[in-house]
């Protein structure tokens, strides 16, 4: 009775699911695209089984997975992969990354006739889902199908468990019929277990395995050469409202410094750049920008670019993680980390709590409590080589702790009933 009314309530939000598309295309056209799909009607990609379908809904969870669909394909080179998401940032990435070796195609809105045409059309043996997507329906069609569906890398924060918590009578049977849920941390384990969800194993944090691109690291190293003997400081996938708050705080930070700003999502862009421009800042864009000279007096760097981060923090001195200073979470510190970039957080953190708990205490990280504090603490490092140096090293040694969440998983996906084809 639970998912019938669900599933009642999903189709009939279908024209509101409609009209958010179509205003999201108005900044970004490709939501537009692929229109059918969203619905389970697939022309592009012909219908085959699939060894593995593995579902990331962004850029974020598209990347994350790169050591694992790495990992796969070296056990297997002739593996059938298909990978799902519902972004078309996601899907550009996935392209990018995979579109060579895996179908692409986005994963059908949760309504149960959709969930039976995608399964019928792919028919994977084994499906996998990153980090928090948990659609009942497609749940439930999985174990009516005889796919094996497991939960990896997964993440519950505490916030979204209450939310969880308040529909347990649509999540705890669904989250009892995957495989296995594979956690990154105990506290995500045990969140998720006491929402129902069996055979939950702690595997870590994929992210800390994704090793990032030696040429893009190298092309941050030489860009670095263009920037004279001027200070770095990063702000690393910011988001709405954020930038502004560090904008109207500039001042705090040394006069030669340039900042770097690299917005979360490139649909925001322009505005970002219109807003700099605003405050009658010297701006200049990634995309005008062919790695010459930076212009002395260029105050702003806007990075709106894609797939370019790792460079950004191979060249900074220090890095401020967008997403914290707001309450959205945080975005990914563990690439900062890991590159020996000394990390700077806002109060907001539940997305990455582990990391960023764990980050603090080894000393490759500083949290504040607002832009002001966070731009204070960047002026203060720029004037201590030795303090940089020894937050960096701390990442380094931080991130390599932490490996090992891929042979993990990979060990988890072995012990699952998937008949050979």
């Amino acid at each position: 009775m639970s998912r019938w009314l669900y599933s009642i309530l999903v189709w009939l939000a279908t024209p509101l699911i409609r009209a958010y598309l179509r205003r999201r295309a108005r900044k970004q056209p490709a939501y537009l695209e692929h229109w059918d799909e969203r619905w389970a009607r697939y022309t592009g990609l012909a219908p085959k089984p699939y060894d593995y379908w593995l579902h990331a809904v962004s850029v974020g969870e598209m990347r994350a997975a790169a050591p694992l669909i790495r990992a796969l394909r070296q056990r297997e080179p002739e593996l059938r992969l298909l990978l799902s998401c519902m972004t078309p940032t996601g899907r550009d990435t996935a392209h990018e990354l995979y579109g060579d070796i895996a179908g692409i195609v986005y994963l059908p809105y949760d309504r149960p006739a959709a969930v039976r045409r995608f399964l019928a059309r792919f028919s994977p043996r084994c499906g996998l889902l990153l980090e928090t997507e948990l659609w009942p329906n497609l749940i439930h069609g999985c174990a009516d199908a005889g796919v094996p569906l497991l939960l990896v890398n997964a993440r519950l924060s505490a916030r979204s468990a209450q939310g969880y918590a308040r529909v347990r009578w649509l999540i705890e049977p669904a989250l009892a019929r995957l495989a296995a849920v594979l956690a990154q941390g105990a506290d995500d384990a045990e969140r998720l277990a006491l929402l129902g969800a069996r055979h939950v194993k702690v595997c870590g944090n994929l992210k800390y395995d994704n090793q990032p691109d030696a040429a893009v690291v190298a092309r941050g190293r030489d860009w670095r050469t263009r920037f004279g003997d001027r200070p770095v400081v990063l702000v690393a996938s910011s988001r709405e409202g954020e930038e502004a708050l560090l904008l109207d705080a500039l001042s705090l930070l040394p006069a030669d410094t340039l900042l770097v700003i690299v917005p979360r999502h490139p649909q925001r862009f322009d505005d970002v750049a219109a807003m700099i421009a605003a405050r009658g800042l010297a701006l200049l864009r990634r995309r005008d920008w062919q790695a010459t000279p930076v212009p002395p007096d260029t105050r702003v760097l806007l990075g709106d670019s894609m797939g370019e981060l790792a460079a950004w923090y191979a060249c900074a001195d220090v890095a401020l993680i967008g997403g914290s200073i707001l309450p959205f979470g945080s975005q990914n510190l563990i690439e900062a980390c890991a590159l020996g970039c000394p990390v700077l957080l806002g109060p907001s953190t539940f997305n990455f709590a582990d990391a960023a708990r764990e980050a603090l205490a080894a000393g490759a990280a500083w949290q504040g409590d607002d832009a002001g504090a966070l731009l204070r603490e960047a002026a203060a490092l720029l004037a201590d080589a030795p303090r940089r140096q020894a937050m960096g090293q701390a990442g380094t040694a931080f991130a390599e702790r932490h490996r090992g969440a891929t042979a993990r998983v990979l060990d988890a996906l072995d012990r699952q009933p998937v008949s050979p084809r």
